[in-house]
């Protein structure tokens, strides 16, 4: 620890003696000065002990001497040491008074003590501190290299806890707690989330303190470290302490830090070597070569091929062309979701990447991750974290988009479609039905649409694209130009006679005429459009025409 007063008066070749203020001796002393100013303390920066032989004072002047006093303590200074035998043959009473008053700690300085002495021990004192924090800063270093050998994140982050006498806990990119040493510390951390959120935006590396205050008692003093050299951090570490941090724990943290980078941030080289891997399990999965892929995976993405998967495809669509659906999901999105909804900084597909590994880390299944020119392909578990994260976010995305329909920006807007669990060997098959999803996602005007939803929901959402209604109203116009006339209501009655599959009497009944009237105007029918009522196609063709503008209307 640093050099105190009480340090000095036991320095047994000082010769010290206490003559005010006994009570606060174990006050930190940062340096030793001399001064024979009236007013030292423009010079003052606080923490120093400040000798004087009183060359420039009137030290027997009461008002004097408590107005200096007051200003020395108002400025830190943490002890005043007074030569005697100089100027005074012992220190005047009104000075000793005026220090008792202020509690200044006032030492008595013998004549045979220079004050190059009392320098002196408090520069080796200081040096010695030093010493002993860099010393033990190396070996915190080595425990903590040790610990991130063989325990990993965890047993670091418990040897980090140990070293600064605190908690410590590590978060990933999505400013989730991923774990904490002690295991108390968990609802601590979790309460800083917005505040990791924050650093996030900062480039790397940054650092903030959050906390120490005071105003309870488990108002820790809380310094949060981002982890990672890109251009956005992959994690970051929390450090929560009673106190500010000393020099030992300084380097504690910082080394904590550097191993942490090391073991969170790969390679440049090594993710694009793990790219390019999985990109060839794709290519093998979708040629129809599952052995081969299972070969080619290895250890790094062999076990996901052991138990059904799903393959997901994502791509951006222009904001203008993405309408808001109608049959959106009304389900709610996590807090987690809603958080990085709001945080795609412009690229979803990059925001959905993040998502996904993140949540596969946490709960330590694989997955695969191949951006594919304009699109992004994931391969993952069924059922697994990086499924329901995928989901939980674009439930969150479709709430933003809804709440936002009026104040669209130029952003491009993320479209997911994803396929029924298959295995390996049913892969292209698979692909095909996430391309399908998709598809009907951008027409639908969906964020996350699955392959099951289409044979569960009805065909006719999709009539709701501009190209079929605009196909529907002109194979439709001669009718409606027709009955504009009052010459009859053919629209009316060929809808009534398709949903009764062409029953005369049953349509005519709903129509309320003749069935002989309706045979005459589905003639007419046949003879504005051009077309025979015969043809299953063109019954099918005008039905789904007649649902379309329906739908419009």
């Amino acid at each position: 620890m640093p050099p105190t007063l009480a340090s000095l008066v036991h320095h047994s070749a000082l010769k010290l003696t206490v003559r005010a203020g006994e009570d606060r001796l174990d006050v930190p002393v940062r340096w030793a000065h001399v001064s024979e100013l009236a007013d030292p303390v423009p010079y003052m920066e606080g923490g120093e002990l400040l000798l004087i032989t009183a060359l420039k004072l009137d030290a027997e002047d009461p008002e004097a001497m408590r107005r200096y006093v007051k200003r020395l303590a108002g400025a830190g200074v943490v002890g005043l040491g007074f030569a005697v035998g100089v100027n005074y043959d012992e220190i005047p009473g009104a000075l000793v008074e005026a220090a008792r008053d202020e509690g200044l700690p006032l030492l008595e300085v013998p004549r045979r003590t220079p004050f190059l002495a009392i320098s002196k021990a408090v520069s080796a004192a200081i040096a010695a501190d030093q010493y002993r924090s860099v010393t033990a800063g190396f070996a915190a270093q080595r425990e903590l290299t040790k610990q991130a050998l063989t325990g990993g994140p965890e047993g670091l982050l418990a040897a980090l806890a140990s070293q600064v006498d605190g908690w410590a806990a590590l978060y990933d990119a999505s400013g989730a707690v991923v774990a904490t040493a002690p295991e108390w510390a968990g609802r601590r951390a979790a309460r800083l989330t917005a505040d990791v959120e924050r650093l996030r935006e900062r480039p790397a590396p940054a650092s903030s303190v959050v906390g120490g205050s005071g105003t309870s008692d488990n108002d820790d003093r809380v310094e949060l470290h981002s982890l990672g050299t890109g251009r956005r951090p992959r994690s970051a570490l929390a450090v929560g302490t009673a106190a500010a941090l000393g020099t030992a724990e300084r380097y504690a943290v910082h080394s904590a830090i550097a191993l942490l980078t090391l073991t969170t941030e790969r390679s440049r080289s090594l993710q694009a070597a793990e790219q390019r891997i999985g990109a060839a399990v794709l290519r093998m999965l979708l040629a129809g070569e599952p052995e081969h892929a299972r070969t080619v995976a290895g250890d790094l993405y062999g076990g996901l091929l052991d138990a059904p998967f799903r393959l997901i495809v994502a791509e951006t669509v222009a904001v203008s062309s993405v309408r808001i659906a109608a049959d959106a999901p009304t389900r709610v999105p996590s807090a987690a979701a809603l958080a990085a909804a709001a945080d795609t900084n412009g690229d979803p597909l990059e925001a959905l990447t993040e998502i996904v590994e993140s949540a596969a880390a946490r709960s330590g299944e694989a997955v695969l991750v191949v951006p594919e020119r304009d699109r992004l392909v994931v391969l993952a578990a069924d059922g697994g974290a990086a499924v329901t994260a995928c989901g939980e976010y674009a439930v969150a995305l479709e709430a933003a988009r809804t709440r936002e329909r009026a104040s669209a920006g130029d952003e491009d807007e993320l479209v997911v479609g994803v396929s029924a669990p298959v295995g390996p060997i049913a892969a292209a098959a698979a692909y095909k039905q996430a391309e399908q999803a998709l598809s009907v996602a951008r027409r639908r005007g969906r964020v996350y649409v699955e392959h099951e939803q289409l044979a569960s929901g009805s065909v006719l959402p999709l009539l709701a694209d501009d190209a079929v209604r605009a196909f529907a109203d002109g194979l439709l116009r001669p009718l409606y130009e027709h009955d504009a006339t009052g010459r009859g209501d053919l629209v009316a009655s060929l809808r009534a006679w398709l949903s009764r599959h062409g029953q005369w009497d049953a349509a005519a009944a709903d129509l309320g005429v003749h069935r002989h009237t309706l045979r005459y105007r589905m003639r007419r029918v046949e003879e504005i459009l051009g077309r025979s009522l015969d043809d299953p196609d063109v019954r099918m063709e005008l039905w789904l025409a007649l649902k379309a503008t329906t739908s419009a209307e």
